[in-house]
């Protein structure tokens, strides 16, 4: 009876999953259209995604429009050398790429970390030992109820093995709206807002640093003096999307 009972315990519950595809289908994580399997896109939001990777800035992974060859930076890394050791972001920030961060952030669909780590998880560099997210601060995590960052920070560790500390950087102090601002003016209001309350979490390890859109970079690079200073060896971006144009949003 042991083996009969099992093997029909197994049909029921294919017959279960087969009911519960047909009744809620997986749909396109952009328009909501039917498609094959979870975390998938349909034809037209996928020629909507512009994936990012190499020929780019050996500094920064801006995407080039051809190979410059091995070691080329571009003109901004060039007059400043960014701390950070790359930004590798999965996506073009566009208006498929903004329509799934925009769902996952007020949408509260939280099913779309995991879509959007499928993808980061592509370009994530080898030797990677932690991956800690850029924090909220405790009153915006309440009233969210949940950070994005976390989120597809967890569902990276899951599809890539990195070990996933949400706790190792903190955000001492809310920071206003960066949209609109100079670049003098987001380096002030980002300074200072982030500390490692615990340096032998990140002491030493190469970390990747998640995020779900890349603008400006004043930010995580304000998450990268502090991990630096807390003695990590190397901070690497790993975000769902980067801005490429200068039609941003906010930071």
């Amino acid at each position: 009876m042991g083996p009969y009972v099992a093997s029909l315990g197994r049909l029921v519950a294919r017959a279960g999953a087969s009911i519960v595809a047909l009744a809620l289908p997986p749909r396109c994580p952009g328009c909501g259209t039917p498609v094959a399997a979870d975390h998938r896109f349909c034809a037209s939001c996928w020629a909507g995604l512009h994936l990012i990777g190499p020929p780019w800035c050996a500094g920064c992974n801006l995407p080039f429009d051809y190979d410059r060859g091995q070691g080329a930076m571009c003109g901004p890394c060039l007059a400043d050398p960014p701390r950070h050791a790359g930004v590798r972001a999965a996506v073009a920030y566009g208006a498929v790429a903004r329509q799934l961060a925009l769902q996952l952030k007020y949408g509260r669909r939280i099913g779309i970390a995991d879509t959007m780590a499928a993808r980061i998880a592509v370009v994530v560099p080898p030797g990677l030992d932690l991956l800690v997210p850029v924090p909220l601060h405790r009153w915006r995590l309440w009233s969210r109820g949940f950070n994005q960052a976390g989120l597809i920070g967890d569902a990276l560790h899951r599809r890539c093995g990195v070990a996933h500390d949400p706790f190792a950087l903190v955000r001492r102090r809310q920071t206003i709206v960066l949209r609109g601002l100079g670049s003098r003016g987001r380096r002030r209001a980002v300074s200072g807002a982030f500390a490692v309350p615990d340096r032998s979490r990140v002491a030493g390890k190469a970390i990747g640093l998640v995020d779900d859109v890349y603008t400006t970079g004043s930010t995580t690079a304000a998450c990268t003096r502090a991990l630096i200073a807390a003695g990590a060896a190397s901070v690497t971006i790993l975000c769902w999307a980067r801005v490429i144009a200068d039609d941003t949003p906010g930071d």
